[in-house]
């Protein structure tokens, strides 16, 4: 059974996620303040976070980014708050979408099932030990294993989530192409998109800083004013 950690401190909230979570065949754990919710989500094996923005004792960015250091699992934030900023920045910090309270309990049970689907699907492949048979891509610096989900810069494994690698993988299997933000939007989040054009420009920023020597200055994964971007090589 698929599990779902739900960080939330908001009894109310929280009870009614996991209600329907249930309902829809999901195993569900509760943590009411950040500091339980990280360890949980540290120490035991969740298939996607619910991750509620304001906290006590530690807030949602702050268990966004801990997580991110040590856990590839996707991660939904659940907040109040509607600027785009607070959206941006948990977006930055790895999180792979938001919903904005009130929220339609059915839409929250379809994004679960979306990220974990797309999650699932991107980890299934048996690792292997012949990087040949695993598939790979290399430019300069940068190795990607297309099916084993891995990226190393300088032959040192760097960690992405599942949509930066997505869209890593898209650019570069389509070298020299101008991509708008519209078009990667809907490559890569295409129906379980619930997000903006920024959402896009998110994602580049995080990549450019993995993979690129200058992230202000990027060779790799060019910016063409007016039009997209593109995986140059």
């Amino acid at each position: 059974m698929r599990r779902i950690l739900i960080i939330e401190d908001d009894a109310l909230i929280a009870e009614l996620e996991r209600d329907y979570l249930e309902i829809s065949g999901f195993e569900t754990e509760i943590a009411m303040t950040g500091d339980k919710g990280l360890e949980l989500a540290l120490n035991k094996e969740f298939d996607l976070i619910l991750l509620d923005l304001m906290l006590p004792s530690k807030d949602g960015f702050q268990i966004c980014r801990e997580i991110r250091n040590s856990k590839e699992i996707p991660i939904l934030m659940v907040t109040a708050k509607k600027e785009s900023i607070d959206k941006i920045r948990g977006l930055g910090l790895g999180a792979d979408d938001y919903i904005v309270k009130p929220f339609d309990p059915s839409e929250l049970v379809a994004r679960v099932n979306a990220h974990i689907s797309r999650y699932n699907r991107l980890t299934s492949v048996e690792k292997k030990d012949d990087l040949v048979e695993l598939g790979v891509i290399t430019v300069g610096r940068i190795k990607i294993l297309t099916k084993a989900w891995r990226v190393y810069v300088d032959d040192k494994e760097v960690k992405f989530a599942n949509k930066e690698f997505e869209l890593l993988l898209f650019l570069a299997t389509n070298p020299n192409i101008v991509f708008s933000k519209t078009t990667l939007l809907d490559r890569i989040w295409g129906l379980d998109c619930f997000g903006d054009v920024a959402t896009v420009t998110v994602h580049i920023n995080r990549i450019r800083e993995k993979i690129e020597d200058d992230s202000s200055k990027p060779k790799l994964i060019e910016t063409v004013w007016g039009a997209g971007y593109r995986f140059k090589i």
